[in-house]
């Protein structure tokens, strides 16, 4: 599956651990996303949904496009997705809770699951072949050309 395809699919369904989490507890279900917009350069007092969203597209994007470098040498699966966000959250939520305090204000635990279903999700569909324009499909092998 073609990367941003694959980072837009686990952009949407990564959100279903905090979502889920927010749900059973009474939380606020729009706080992780507001938070995130916090993320955007002027806006690290102003926590908003819509720059949640466009933040959440951007940081997605960009860590997409970082797996699927990944994934063109070394076959990621799901397994090796759910590592590689499991990383992703050390970074992104290591970084970012020490320096914006919406970020810090979120439950942790929901935060990782997010992440770590991001990264598998984004592995496993990047493992899976490709359309090519005759209806077939292709894939490679690592460390493999094809001809």
């Amino acid at each position: 599956m073609n990367p941003a395809r694959a980072g837009v699919i686990a952009a949407v369904v990564s959100g279903i651990p905090s979502t889920t989490h927010a749900l059973l507890t009474g939380g606020d279900l729009l706080a992780a996303t507001r938070a995130a917009g916090t993320l955007l350069p002027g806006r690290r007092d102003r926590p908003g949904a819509v720059a949640g969203l466009i933040a959440h597209v951007v940081v997605s994007a960009a860590w997409a496009c970082v797996l699927a470098a990944a994934a063109r040498r070394h076959r990621l699966g799901a397994g090796g997705g759910a590592v590689a966000g499991l990383a992703i959250a050390a970074l992104d939520l290591g970084i970012a809770a020490r320096a914006y305090p919406a970020v810090r204000a979120l439950p942790r635990g929901p935060q990782i699951l997010d992440h770590l279903v991001f990264g598998a999700v984004t592995g496993a569909l990047l493992d899976r072949p490709q359309r090519t324009d005759q209806g077939t499909t292709s894939t490679t092998s690592p460390g493999l050309s094809e001809l």
